[in-house]
């Protein structure tokens, strides 16, 4: 398991000591022997949390993803807090085998655990699903969250408020959406923008 917080690591093992299906559990630290680890131990499952904090720099998506390229055999499972469609989304395209949010009971993690060992996939059903927006319509989004006009918008982006209007109304119809302040906050929700909660701490 890579995660960044211990006593989380240090709970869930405790927990599945108490499962004959699982035979070792052991942490890794997202460093840069985190690949020559894998391919050494080999380990069934590998547990990947997605906000690793200070262990690296990256997020648990894209070592995932460096994990893929060099062991495309490795069975990898997004367990995480950051439970959001976005998420599902590219952990699903990445390759990974399932993403699990960390409220699970113990019991249905190592079930779905089971269901992945057995060659199987696990991610839960997105009751919303919206057509994936391009970077140019993310980068749009993320400027408009942060209050930037579309005049201004349109100079960093080399284009014509016309243009800028132009990707707007095409995340109001991916995000089925009516405003910037809809389509924001279901931007929010999905992943696609993640809140800058350091502005509220000065």
């Amino acid at each position: 398991m890579v995660d960044d917080h211990a006593l989380f690591a240090k709970s869930l093992s405790i927990v599945l000591e108490d499962f004959p299906e699982i035979h070792s559990f052991s942490c890794a630290a997202a460093d840069d022997g985190l690949i020559r680890r894998v391919k050494a131990e080999q380990p069934d499952i590998l547990l990947m949390d997605i906000n690793l904090g200070k262990m690296n720099e990256e997020d648990g998506l894209l070592i995932a993803g460096h994990i893929l390229d060099e062991v495309p055999q490795q069975k990898i499972v997004m367990l995480s807090g950051y439970d959001l469609p976005v998420y599902r989304r590219e952990a699903r395209r990445l390759g990974a085998k399932g993403f699990v949010n960390k409220n699970v009971e113990p019991e249905e993690l190592v079930a779905v655990l089971k269901k992945v060992q057995s060659g199987r996939v696990y991610f839960p059903a997105d009751t919303w699903m919206a057509e994936d927006l391009t970077e140019t319509e993310k980068k749009v989004l993320s400027l408009v969250a942060a209050g930037t006009k579309r005049r201004e918008i349109a100079r960093q982006l080399y284009s014509s408020e016309r243009t800028v209007s132009n990707h707007l109304q095409h995340i109001f119809e991916k995000l089925e959406v009516s405003s910037a302040v809809e389509a924001v906050t279901k931007a929010i929700q999905m992943g696609y923008i993640v809140p800058d909660f350091t502005e509220y701490e000065r």
